[in-house]
């Protein structure tokens, strides 16, 4: 007896499917590449269950990109489903998602808490898709939003933040100058790097970063110099 796929029913579903969820990666990868090639609604909830669980990056990219290949109006009610997931890598991988299929009607469902999110790679992937389907006229306030995250996180979550900064464009200048301000040293160091990388993209992170602490650095010997003349006058 030939076995179901309980997802559409159909037996010639069932093989693709079974690979998905097999052990060897590069199994799974050709399998989203096969499953993606020839887009089938059929596959829509496997495809969402199989990016809350797997583990491999690239396999996930291609879960994703077969999920881009699908209509729209099946996929996004419900990729939109898996934001409200208690998963976080089922959060993560939905607005990834979004970012692949980049249809712009979504840009409201991209929350406040989503770019703060607890969890790192969601706020990363959040921050990611809203610069992609963001309004122009809502972008000034989104860099608000997105500074109040500056100096959170390891440096990859932090470059992850300038690039977002960045590819908002002009937008960002006052929001990142009010940060530059900040009393945190190191909020106002990593306001500082992405304000450097705004004006020059050229300009590698790192070397972004240790002119801006730098300039932070003189800043408050500055500061402290003027206090001690105040004090002694």
């Amino acid at each position: 007896m030939v076995p179901i796929n309980p997802t559409n029913g159909t037996p010639q579903n069932t093989r693709p499917a079974d690979a998905l969820s097999a052990e060897d990666s590069s199994v799974r990868l050709q399998a989203a590449l096969a499953v993606g090639s020839a887009p089938d609604p059929g596959f829509l909830e496997t495809l969402v269950e199989r990016c809350a669980v797997e583990p491999d990056f690239f396999v996930r990219d291609m879960l994703s990109w077969a999920l881009a290949r699908l209509s729209p109006e099946i996929t996004l009610p419900r990729i939109r489903q898996e934001l409200d997931s208690g998963r976080t890598q089922a959060r993560s991988q939905a607005l990834h998602t979004l970012s692949k299929i980049g249809d712009r009607s979504a840009w409201g469902w991209i929350t406040r808490s989503m770019l703060c999110d607890a969890d790192d790679e969601v706020a990363r992937t959040a921050w990611r898709v809203a610069v992609v389907l963001v309004p122009e006229e809502e972008k000034e306030d989104l860099a608000g939003e997105l500074v109040l995250q500056l100096g959170r996180g390891d440096r990859d979550v932090q470059l992850s933040l300038s690039r977002a900064l960045v590819d908002l464009g002009d937008v960002t200048e006052r929001a990142l100058a009010r940060a530059a301000a900040d009393p945190d040293p190191a909020v106002a160091t990593h306001a500082g790097a992405t304000e450097l990388l705004r004006q020059d993209p050229e300009t590698g992170f790192d070397a972004a970063v240790e002119e801006a602490k730098r300039v932070v650095a003189l800043g408050r010997e500055r500061a402290a110099g003027t206090a001690a003349e105040t004090a002694e006058c």
